[in-house]
């Protein structure tokens, strides 16, 4: 059983990591990709009508934001680890660090200052209630939330006051009254009264037991989350550790491609070019549709003039890194064309 160390040192582990890398930010950016799409779909049925401006208050634009990023930041990466393009993976590590940063410095804010963050949260709600008829997005999220947590409004029931059509000065069926997703249900497929909120906004809380549910939705997700401490730091968890593996990931891949830069036998083309080789004298085999895939040896090509007097052991050194073949003959080498063959730590492979 070899150790890590042995392990690490494999062209087995360069060849995990790297396409480890590059299937999980390809996975990620066709979810983006998906997400963006629907954003845009959203976003052209919204314009409609569109009555709301916030961003909070616009889920499709929220779905844009999101599937942009995503799909941006995952591109990034996958070219970054299909290339082993140094700069890439850096700018990918980086971003994906900034952005897992921002999110836990969101949820320590927000459990620092609750009482501020549910003020903005009910202000928003608010917002939204008044054009909850005009905003197909915000009525099926604001409906789902207050059927599946048995809420009613932001802060409380009355909060659907300030409603053109619920506010007790109206004259339509539902003034005075809330949607039929704050009533309380009493039996399974039971027929649901959309009228069931009816005349309850002018009632105090005591004589709506049993009749509409009282408590706001802020309170009662707040409440939810208490009681499903496992469920919510599940939650947490399913949003952090995907960005977190591929922080490790493009970390470990990243200080490998360093490694490999800082190393005498990197095989790069542009070097090999400096020296007078051209493009095409090289001997690409095993390198893959991408030109990218490492192959013990290196690419130069065999001397014709003397193939036997060609030694192709390459020279010892980490076993993952790309290894060029040990220098060729006096006579058929080529002489640089200006210094050292050194410095270069991207592959590149223009004629």
């Amino acid at each position: 059983m070899p150790s890590y160390s042995e392990w690490r040192n494999s062209n087995h582990f360069y060849y995990c990591i790297k396409f480890t890398l590059n299937v999980y930010s390809m996975l990620f950016s066709l979810l983006g990709l998906c997400v963006l799409c629907v954003g845009i779909y959203a976003e052209v049925e919204r314009q409609k009508n569109r009555t709301l401006e916030g961003l909070f208050l616009a889920p499709a634009v929220v779905l844009i934001l999101l599937g942009l990023v995503m799909f941006t930041v995952s591109v990034v990466g996958m070219v970054g680890s299909l290339r082993d393009n140094k700069t890439l993976l850096h700018m990918f590590l980086c971003v994906l660090c900034v952005l897992l940063a921002l999110q836990a410095l969101a949820l320590i804010v927000a459990l620092i200052f609750e009482k501020k963050t549910s003020a903005l949260f009910q202000s928003s709600i608010r917002e939204g209630i008044k054009h909850y008829y005009d905003d197909l997005d915000f009525k099926n999220i604001l409906d789902f939330v207050q059927k599946k947590f048995s809420c009613c409004g932001g802060d409380e029931y009355k909060d659907w006051g300030v409603n053109q059509y619920h506010f007790c000065n109206g004259s339509g069926p539902l003034a005075c009254g809330v949607p039929y997703t704050c009533c309380v249900g009493h039996k399974a497929g039971e027929v649901i009264n959309t009228l069931c909120g009816y005349n309850t906004l002018n009632q105090e809380r005591v004589d709506l037991d049993g009749v509409i549910h009282v408590r706001g939705c802020i309170h009662a997700v707040n409440l939810w989350m208490g009681d499903h401490v496992g469920a919510t730091v599940g939650i947490c968890f399913a949003v952090g550790l995907p960005q977190l593996l591929g922080i490790i990931l493009s970390c470990v891949f990243w200080n490998m491609l360093v490694e490999m830069s800082e190393s005498a036998d990197m095989v790069d083309f542009r070097m090999l070019k400096r020296a007078g080789y051209e493009y095409s004298e090289l001997d690409l085999s095993g390198a893959g549709w991408c030109l990218c895939l490492p192959r013990d040896g290196g690419y130069l090509p065999v001397p014709a003039s003397d193939p036997e007097s060609w030694d192709p052991e390459p020279i010892q050194s980490a076993p993952h890194q790309v290894q060029a073949q040990q220098p060729l003959p006096q006579s058929a080498s080529k002489p640089p064309e200006s210094g050292p063959l050194a410095g270069v730590d991207e592959v590149d492979n223009r004629v």
